[in-house]
């Protein structure tokens, strides 16, 4: 989609302190469950992705291209420190093909340096061996291995616990039109999957699997800043150059990615802003901007309709662009749908908006 041009915040993501892997685990670790990125010197067989070995799901796994040579990996490092009282990693297909014939299970206090806790028999490893603070859990190979690495689950038992990979997500990029901007596609990347189980908690339906495998490619004939089509997105390699700050626009084409609205003559405005809110309202707050209340209507689309939905969600229904999402992914837009929601019309709230905006 369309848009205009204005620039966010790049999110950056706080990382605690490390700590020695054996020192004991102090009493004030936080007890809400630890994010994590799955990390691997493999690229991805097809729609076999690095989050599905950490998914809770026994029938997902992770798959890599190609056979793996010595010292190739698959890490979890972890977004803060735990102690972990057992780490168990099963490997192979649902159907018991490809096991691990040989490796090693690690962990680290600092995502650098590893020390040994198992090794892999029988496609499998088991420590219940109680760790100090770790950082991240690697599933080395010690030399060339003639399949797949192909990793099925990943099991941990935790203080605190470690959120396994709820929508599992992997973005690639394709920056053949600009090689040097590899690396921060590569960066986008790595924030839009960390960006996914927000953008997904704010617009789930019963029922709905969002895409597994999202596409960003820069191309350099393109002249807007993005867009999207199913599950792949593209961007203007002309304007992430002059406006590399500018991630919250892919978090905005993400977010259309998991809207997924397949009904005809839904509203373009309400699309839009819809994307928008969760970009300015979930991702990055505080950075809309002014709306100009003599200018502005609710269907002035992007940050303005924004604007709009985020006054309802405080004035009337926390979960309103929930429940918005809802009828425009099943094709049951309509708008006296807002005044079925606020017991207000489309027009009245408009007002009631605009007028808030002016105080």
């Amino acid at each position: 989609m369309r848009y205009p041009r204005y620039v966010s915040v790049l999110c950056l993501f706080a990382a605690a302190e490390y700590a020695p892997a054996h020192a004991s685990p102090p009493k004030n670790v936080p007890r809400a469950p630890v994010t994590a990125v799955a990390q691997s010197s493999q690229a991805t067989a097809a729609g076999r992705i690095r989050q599905f070995a950490f998914d809770g799901d026994d029938d997902s796994y992770f798959e890599s291209s190609q056979p793996p040579g010595k010292d190739d990996h698959f890490t979890l490092l972890l977004d803060a420190p735990v102690a972990a009282k057992s780490i168990g990693v099963s490997t192979g297909r649902p159907d018991g093909g490809d096991r691990l014939a040989f490796g090693i299970l690690e962990v680290s206090a600092d995502g650098k340096m590893f020390e040994k806790l198992a090794d892999f028999v029988d496609g499998a490893a088991l420590s219940k061996r109680e760790t100090g603070l770790i950082r991240a859990i690697r599933i080395r190979l010690p030399r060339e291995q003639q399949q797949p690495l192909v990793i099925r689950e990943i099991a941990i038992d935790s203080e605190p616990a470690v959120a396994s990979f709820q929508f599992p997500v992997e973005f690639t990029v394709d920056t053949a039109d600009a090689p040097d901007m590899r690396e921060w596609a590569d960066n986008v990347a790595r924030i839009c999957e960390r960006a996914w189980p927000m953008i997904n908690e704010e617009l789930k339906s019963e029922g709905f699997r969002p895409a597994h495998c999202v596409t960003i490619s820069l191309k350099s004939d393109y002249r807007g800043v993005a867009a999207t089509s199913g599950d792949r997105i593209k961007g203007s390699v002309k304007f992430f150059k002059e406006h590399p700050d500018d991630v919250g626009a892919m978090i905005h084409e993400s977010v259309h990615v998991v809207q997924h609205y397949r009904g005809r003559g839904l509203p373009g405005w309400l699309v839009e802003g819809i994307a928008d809110y969760v970009r300015f309202f979930k991702f990055e707050p505080g950075n809309l901007g002014p709306i100009d209340p003599d200018q502005a209507h609710y269907d002035g689309s992007y940050r303005v309709t924004a604007s709009f939905l985020a006054y309802l969600t405080r004035a009337y229904d926390e979960h309103l662009v929930l429940k918005l999402n809802q009828r425009l992914r099943a094709g049951e837009y309509k708008p006296e749908l807002f005044e079925e929601l606020t017991g207000k019309s489309l027009t009245a709230l408009d007002r009631e908006w605009r007028a808030m905006l002016k105080r």
